[in-house]
């Protein structure tokens, strides 16, 4: 996901040691939180999980392996991305395992403030866009370009939309530009909020399903378009630049190298966890993999990791190298 993710839309934060993640976990709501593992030993891994199931793919993953290979305490902590942030300055998030670009929060906490540093990427792409479902591609193949939007507005009229097409986007909490995108493109949309990327893939189920109209944000990785493959919308192409100014953004966005953000108490701890994290490298084909054994096929995070592990244990061996 990230994918992703609006930076302060939906909370304004101020970093305390009480700070709530918008109905996520509060930030120093755990007593045992920042401990530092001496050399060698694991200790307590205390790990950000945001709020798709992508991410929770990752660390499922991650957290079976520190678990099982080298006996960590794991706390994860279900914190949206701009409050798990905050966490590394109170030694209380350890790492961060899918960051969607956030240029901005790298200059505050690992270039400004030094508590944070950059640990490689994941492997992943990360995509973001607007999407259809398949039906409405095939019965209308013009509405993939963004110029033909405005003639199909009528049809994805909702009751929340004010009499505009509705464009659908999914937890608030997201990275999005598609408010800018849709005042400067001019188009005759208004952007309406599922709520989270639980609803925001219903909606495209049942769009799909009973040939209704749909248009709304998505994102790849991600485990659902096996399932209904969804296509996206060109819009005006992303250029270097293009999205430097949030307000005045009329671009595509860009292909996210993912990466991982930890702590530099934790980067200097000696902790065996830290050395997994820098080392966990996958492809968008593992995430979905156990993303849907999470998501549909309805195995707990651990059960869904092990299966996983079990069939690549080549791969979790280099990462604990």
């Amino acid at each position: 996901m990230s994918a992703h993710w609006r930076i302060g839309a939906a909370c304004t934060a101020v970093l305390t040691l009480t700070l709530t993640a918008c109905g996520g976990a509060k930030v120093g709501d755990d007593s045992s939180s920042g401990k530092t593992a001496s050399a060698g030993t694991c200790g307590t891994f205390n790990l950000a999980v945001n709020p798709w199931v992508g991410y929770e793919a990752d660390a499922a993953v991650v957290a079976y392996v520190a678990e099982h290979d080298l006996g960590c305490t794991v706390k994860k902590k279900d914190l949206k991305e701009e409050i798990a942030w905050q966490g590394f300055g109170t030694g209380e998030v350890d790492a961060i395992l899918e960051n969607w670009g956030h240029d901005d929060l790298k200059k505050k906490y690992i270039t400004q403030q030094k508590v944070a540093a950059e640990a490689g990427q994941t492997g992943n792409k990360g995509i973001i866009g607007w999407y259809v479902p398949p039906w409405l591609a095939k019965a209308h193949p013009d509405i993939l370009d963004w110029k033909n939007l405005d003639k199909y507005a009528s049809k994805f009229k909702t009751s929340e939309s004010g009499g505009k097409g509705q464009l659908l986007d999914g937890d608030p909490s997201y990275v999005t530009n598609d408010e800018a995108l849709v005042k400067n493109l001019k188009l005759d949309f208004k952007v309406v909020y599922a709520g989270s990327e639980t609803a925001l893939i219903q909606a495209f189920r049942t769009a799909e399903k009973n040939k209704t109209w749909v248009i709304g944000y998505f994102y790849e990785p991600q485990w659902f378009l096996s399932e209904v493959p969804l296509k996206k919308v060109t819009l005006p192409t992303y250029k270097t630049g293009c999205d430097a100014v949030a307000s005045k953004i009329a671009c595509d966005y860009p292909v996210y190298d993912l990466d991982k953000v930890v702590s530099a108490k934790f980067a200097a701890s000696g902790s065996p966890a830290y050395k997994l994290v820098k080392n966990f490298n996958w492809t968008n084909d593992d995430q979905n993999t156990v993303a849907k054994y999470i998501a549909q096929d309805k195995l707990s995070d651990d059960e869904a990791a092990k299966k996983w592990v079990d069939a690549n244990r080549a791969k979790v061996d280099a990462w604990l190298k």
